[in-house]
């Protein structure tokens, strides 16, 4: 495939997902272009996969011109980027790995969330605004928490606080 029509097809895969949900994920955009199945993420999400490339149908290089490409999309859209923490539906709820290289860098672009501006702050306290990061076990990667009276229990600059199947985190 062309990286032209990669190009295409991610934007008109984000374009969709951003109209639907009012953000968008880089897992959002692997989904939609048929790269990623949904019986993969839930895998990796147990725990079950090392790394969410390992079960990304092609190579590194169209992988990484994709997520480029989102990127710029976003960017050029004026989406407001919220890092969000991902964690395995574990006992141990580890860090959740993205990359075979786990290089800090790609692991936060995937990690990196877009959110529309047109969202009023309401909303986007329930999507999961920056500074909050909500982590349900039962919801999927990387969804936050709709409760915004938890972010006003929240103190100190690192603090967590537990809530039902939920955990946030304030960053």
């Amino acid at each position: 495939m062309a990286r032209q029509d990669i190009e295409v097809r991610v934007r008109r895969v984000a374009e969709q997902a951003l109209a639907e949900q009012h953000y968008v994920r880089p897992v959002d955009v692997l989904l939609g272009l048929g790269w990623l199945a949904p019986t993969h993420v839930d895998e990796w999400r147990q725990g079950r996969v090392a790394y969410l490339e390992g079960v990304t149908q092609g190579n590194l290089s169209k992988i990484s011109t994709a997520m480029a490409e989102f990127r710029r999309w976003a960017r050029a859209r004026g989406l407001q980027p919220s890092e969000t923490a991902y964690v395995a539906r574990t006992r141990d709820r580890r860090a959740l790995r993205f990359s075979a290289s786990n290089d800090p860098g790609i692991e936060q672009a995937y990690r990196t969330h877009w959110i529309s501006p047109e969202l009023s702050e309401r909303k986007r306290d329930r999507a999961g605004g920056p500074g909050i990061i909500g982590v349900d076990a039962g919801a999927p990667p990387g969804t936050r928490t709709p409760n915004p009276l938890i972010k006003r229990a929240l103190t100190g600059p690192s603090s967590r606080v537990s809530c039902g199947n939920a955990e946030l985190l304030a960053v």
